[in-house]
């Protein structure tokens, strides 16, 4: 069984209780890893001759081979434990504040990430102040394997309720964290670094509303941020929902459960109105985000081609998108880019998604059945009924908007295409009455001037709007 080396064989092997906890490391290898950290970062004589560029130089072998084993046993409880003994997480105060060695920094706040994640140790980082503050001065770091363990470290401190808004508070009263999460998004070409800082960003705003309205109106102001020397660098004025876009855009091809992030934090844009407006009233008048979002639900998700079963698997990010296209198509049905004639696709798209949701409730009450004695899987049944229930929802709504928008031009085009049948038009109907009634009253009136005993079927099909008409 491999395990770290062991301490000096004359003295160490005569005490007892060298292992720490339940684990088979050595406490005393541990202590010389980190002394000799701090010799690193504080050399007892430092070679007046080294240039700051020199002091940038990579770990020596050794050191790193030892320092990411410690990394990788921090993911222990009882080491995690041993290293806030040791005062660790002061060591890599100094580390932060000293060090000119990228790797080195990486390195350390990795292993606070692993420490965080046990609660007690999590509310010790925390509550310290100095710390707090220095972890995120990380994120103007330069370096994107640094920024990622930061993000990392950050996403699992706000995911613990009891120091959840001791971050936000403190995310709160730092302007430059916005800066910097907003250059992150806007520049960087890391996957999985945007994809960590979108989980951050959402878990943020997902938190503490006042944080995001905060965010949607900063952009005002130039700050510092992320630099390669010490000296600090002007950032542009960032607006948030381009940032937002920018990194939608790198991550959509190469990793769905990040594009899934960025959708729901536009999403959350969408639930105060400054939100909407920020979307909305960008230079462009929200166009390039319509774009986005129209390629995506036009283009990418849920095509003609795909089983019905896509719907659960794209149920989220389908949800968290056109949530954002029906805030957009009502508040500026005005602009270009939201009239049906280019909209249309995406019409069509949302009466899909209802037939493919019909499929999948029907096969989710035969799995309810099927699994009727077992309780975990009548749980999760549930749970998928309830985030197609809220995919459906927002579905109607966008749906009942845009049949108000309908002309007889688009109706016939759609009927001329196939997209337009009684089938279709039947499961639109059946999904939107009676909440949406009046939108398919003014829907049948135009279908009646360019099919006249399509209407007529419908009617029968749905008594209920003969007393409308």
């Amino acid at each position: 069984m491999d395990r770290n080396p062991s301490p000096p064989c004359s003295d160490a092997e005569e005490e007892e209780g060298d292992a720490v906890g339940n684990t088979v490391y050595s406490k005393h290898w541990l202590f010389s890893v980190l002394t000799r950290l701090i010799e690193v970062i504080a050399p007892a004589e430092p070679d007046p001759a080294a240039s700051p560029e020199g002091a940038r130089t990579e770990l020596d072998e050794e050191m790193e081979n030892d320092i990411c084993k410690v990394w990788d046993m921090s993911m222990d409880e009882d080491v995690a434990l041993f290293l806030q003994e040791f005062n660790a997480p002061d060591i890599f105060m100094g580390v932060f504040a000293k060090s000119k060695c990228p790797r080195l920094t990486e390195i350390c706040v990795g292993i606070l990430g692993n420490m965080a994640c046990f609660q007690d140790i999590c509310m010790s980082i925390s509550k310290d102040e100095n710390l707090g503050q220095v972890l995120l001065q990380r994120l103007c770091d330069s370096d994107s394997p640094t920024l990622l363990e930061t993000s990392r470290l950050l996403l699992t401190c706000l995911s613990q309720p009891e120091v959840a808004n001791v971050w936000v508070e403190r995310i709160r009263e730092n302007p430059s964290v916005y800066d910097c999460v907003c250059f992150i998004m806007s520049s960087s070409t890391n996957v999985e670094l945007l994809v960590k800082v979108g989980e951050v960003v959402d878990k943020l705003f997902d938190l503490d509303e006042e944080l995001m309205l905060n965010w949607i109106k900063s952009g005002t102001c130039r700050s510092v941020g992320p630099s390669v020397d010490d000296s600090p660098e002007e950032l542009p004025d960032f607006k948030i929902v381009p940032c937002i876009l920018e990194a939608a855009k790198q991550v959509r091809s190469d990793n769905p459960e990040g594009l899934d992030v960025y959708m729901h934090i536009l999403q959350l844009l969408t639930t105060v109105d400054e939100g909407i407006q920020a979307i909305v009233q960008a230079p462009d008048g929200g166009k390039e985000t319509w774009s986005l979002l129209y390629e995506l639900v036009c283009q990418e998700l849920c095509q003609p081609d795909d089983p019905p079963i896509i719907v659960q698997e794209q149920k989220t990010v389908l949800a968290s998108i056109l949530s954002v296209l029906s805030a957009m198509f009502a508040s500026q049905t005005e602009q270009e880019y939201t009239r049906m004639r280019k909209s249309k696709s995406c019409f069509f798209l949302l009466i899909r998604i209802l037939q493919y949701m019909e499929g999948c409730g029907k096969r989710a009450v035969e799995n309810s059945k099927e699994s009727e004695q077992e309780e975990t899987g009548r749980t999760d049944v549930n749970e998928e009924d309830f985030h197609l229930k809220i995919l459906k929802d927002i579905c109607c709504e966008l749906l009942s908007n845009m049949l108000q928008e309908l002309t007889k031009e688009n109706t016939l085009e759609g009927l001329h295409q196939g997209h337009l049948n009684e089938q279709t038009c039947s499961c639109a109907f059946q999904n939107l009455l009676p909440l949406y009634s009046a939108s398919v009253e003014s829907f049948l009136e135009v279908l009646r001037e360019a099919d006249q005993t399509l209407a007529d079927n419908l009617e029968k099909r749905f008594p209920s709007l003969k007393v409308h008409t």
